[in-house]
């Protein structure tokens, strides 16, 4: 198969200047480098092919060559050495290729030797890991220590892991190099680590607030009364419930919610008072409910739903 034109190849005309040229070598290099494409198969021939027109036409003699004599100026069909030149030493063209590609590779190493010196790999951090734990409520919303189990081929490896005050469900946290090892001496990646929060059999979070639901019974909604209430960290306190309170009515314990860990102030918990009727009733409780029926005949659904 023929070869391209240089020029084509370099998507430069034939009066285009060194600095075009150049400019276009170098865009060309970022685009098509292995180490830029590594899953394309084509990348490398695509490579070696804008390096050889680079070296034909960044060279004044050989460009001159070539224009005159096309590829046969480069010793026939197979064109020689592309990288034939690089960097001095074979007549060509000298330029430093990380200045070319203006250090793309990290720390200005030479792509063709892995590294920012000669023979030497090159360092690339490690990849990051990730686990998931589940805290217990009270971890989540006061904050604390929880440890995180990671397996390394047959070891086993426990980790303890701060977990903030008032962290939310699905939050990550992220443990600097306690990941997969680097190569070439390079630091290890992070632990990612997604934290989910357990139920608690009481209390639910609605952002910094907590909610607890408290039954009380239907002469306690009326006439008022004065119910223990649990707190997640204080115990039991004694909440007022004024007469007349609704199934459904939430009073508020200021500052027992959750403890936000940057500002140190505390959400608020709420009660939500849930009216409990016994299903099984006594002849003479029914009485008492049917005279109370008598006494206040109001529809509480009257001009609800107009």
């Amino acid at each position: 198969m023929s070869k391209r034109d240089f020029y084509e190849v370099l998507g430069v005309p034939r009066s285009a200047s060194q600095d075009e040229i150049r400019k276009a070598y170098k865009k060309l290099a970022k685009k098509f480098h292995p180490d830029v494409k590594p899953a394309d198969p084509d990348a490398e021939k695509k490579f070696s092919e804008i390096t050889e027109a680079y070296d034909s036409l960044s060279d004044e003699a050989k460009r001159k060559a070539y224009d005159q004599f096309g590829h046969a100026a480069r010793g026939g069909a197979g064109g020689g050495n592309p990288f034939q030149g690089f960097g001095g030493g074979g007549g060509g063209a000298s330029f430093d290729l990380d200045d070319i590609l203006g250090g793309m590779f990290g720390g200005g190493g030479n792509p063709f030797t892995g590294g920012g010196r000669r023979g030497q790999p090159r360092t690339q951090k490690g990849q990051d890991a990730k686990a998931e734990i589940t805290v217990p409520f009270i971890v989540a919303v006061e904050g604390g220590e929880h440890s995180v189990s990671l397996q390394n081929g047959s070891k086993s490896e426990r980790l303890s892991v701060k977990i903030p005050a008032g962290i939310e469900d699905g939050q990550s946290i992220r443990l600097a190099g306690q990941g997969n090892p680097g190569s070439g001496g390079g630091p290890a990646g992070d632990l990612i680590v997604t934290v989910h929060i357990a139920t608690h059999p009481w209390f639910r979070r609605d952002g910094q607030n907590l909610l607890v639901d408290v039954p009380i019974s239907p002469s306690e909604a009326a006439l008022g009364a004065k119910v223990d209430v649990p707190t997640l960290t204080e115990g039991t306190v004694v909440l007022t419930v004024p007469p007349g309170t609704s199934s459904g009515a939430k009073l508020r314990l200021r500052g027992k919610g959750v403890l936000h860990h940057k500002t140190g102030d505390r959400g608020d918990q709420f009660v939500v008072l849930k009216i409990s009727v016994p299903k099984d009733l006594s002849e003479e409780t029914r009485a008492l409910y049917e005279k109370l029926a008598e006494l206040n005949p109001r529809d509480p659904r009257d001009g609800l739903w107009v």
